[in-house]
């Protein structure tokens, strides 16, 4: 494994950790800063569309910077915001926090897919790209379970220094191990933005929206889910989100080899099994091994999701795959925001916290949808090819 993929890794864990734990620690935000559960839930919403909104800016304002540099300046901004949310006197203020340190979030995981792309051989870049995403894995293993433990013994400020701290040796790592490549001469803004004329761009953006969407529905409010519908003790959380790391660690993995062999059958297969487990999600709740495996469930299926949407936005968009992989991550991130507040509405509207597991359900059917045809029009354009270029077939047919 090239050491530069280890570097990405950690900026990642980093990355993982500050967007996750505020998962774990709502009820303690929530008491400390004077506001509701759904309220609160909204600062893992404000984060979301601070990397939906922030990434494709950078990215086209880094257009012409070496890469290596625009992962530096973008740990820099990560480090920032986390300051200021351990820092904040309220709520507003927290949201700020989060919202800058956002910023930073799919610009990041953009550049450093491409990074990681072009350090290994081609039939290797999926499996590259889910290295690099283990680090938000691992974090879901380690860095959200600790920092949510340490939210709740030393109060939630205490695990934003923890994160602080993690984006200073994420700097560090980067600064050290990744290589100055140099820039394309031939990169432009026009030519990142003329990848998205291609409708299969736009298909594969949306069902990583929404596919995501209907995890976060359920997922964000899995801490209240565990304690007052299955019955576990606040304790008990913690452990709850490790077992939903190890999942995410174990979908990553597998997904990006699948993703090498065929990357839209691995989408299509996992997006079914992903509307299923939220489905079930529902009765299983009620009941704490059933709970604990659907959770688990849910993270690999979920994120074994990531590598072949990652590589695929990026092999529908050759040329332009920086743009094209940060608006990805924007998706996932959008979906983060879009399934936060249809939970919360839901919640709000007087639905209970295991039903709110049907809003993630229909969500991620609304995915699986778009992947249908995302599969079925690409097939048509792959056959419409293969009839003009006979000896090209094979190699087309790979793409789908």
């Amino acid at each position: 494994m090239p050491l530069a993929l280890l570097a990405l890794a950690i900026g990642a864990f980093g990355i993982g950790t500050t967007e996750f734990v505020i998962m774990g620690l709502l009820p303690e935000v929530a008491t400390d800063l004077s506001v509701s559960i759904p309220t609160a839930g909204l600062l893992i919403s404000g984060y979301a569309l601070g990397v939906a909104i922030g990434a494709p800016p950078l990215i086209a304002a880094a257009t012409r910077m070496r890469r290596k540099h625009v992962l530096m300046g973008l740990m820099v901004l990560f480090i920032i915001g986390n300051a200021v949310s351990a820092l904040a006197p309220n709520y507003a203020i927290l949201l700020v926090g989060r919202i800058v340190a956002a910023l930073c979030h799919g610009a990041f995981f953009g550049v450093g897919s491409v990074v990681a792309a072009t350090l290994v051989a081609p039939h290797r870049r999926a499996g590259a790209v889910a290295l690099m995403f283990s680090g938000l894995t691992v974090a879901t293993i380690i860095g959200v379970p600790a920092g949510t433990w340490l939210g709740q013994q030393y109060g939630w400020r205490s695990a934003f220094w923890a994160v602080t701290a993690l984006g200073v040796a994420g700097l560090l790592a980067v600064a050290a191990l990744v290589p100055s490549q140099p820039v394309d001469p031939e990169a432009s803004l026009r030519q990142e933005l003329a990848a998205f004329r291609r409708p299969q761009v736009w298909l594969a953006l949306a069902m990583t929206t929404l596919g995501f969407s209907g995890l976060f529905a359920s997922y964000s409010y899995v801490s209240p889910m565990m304690t007052e519908v299955t019955g576990y003790g606040a304790g008990a959380v913690t452990w709850l989100l490790i077992l939903f790391g190890v999942g995410f660690f174990t979908g990553n993995l597998l997904g990006g080899k699948a993703a090498d062999r065929a990357p839209m059958a691995t989408i299509l297969v996992l997006f079914t099994a992903l509307t299923v487990v939220l489905g079930t999600f529902t009765f299983t709740s009620h009941y704490k091994i059933p709970a604990a495996v659907s959770l688990f469930l849910l993270g690999a299926v979920v994120f074994g999701t990531v590598p072949p949407l990652q590589t695929r936005v990026m092999q529908e968009a050759p040329g332009a795959g920086t743009l094209a992989s940060a608006a990805n991550i924007a998706g996932f991130n959008l979906g983060n925001a879009i399934g936060a507040w249809a939970g919360g509405l839901a919640i709000s509207s007087g639905l209970t916290y295991d039903n709110v597991n049907w809003v993630g359900a229909l969500l991620s059917a609304s995915g699986l949808v778009l992947a249908v045809i995302a599969a079925t029009t690409s097939r048509r354009g792959t056959t419409a090819v293969a009839s003009q270029e006979p000896d090209t077939a094979d190699r087309v047919s790979t793409r789908v």
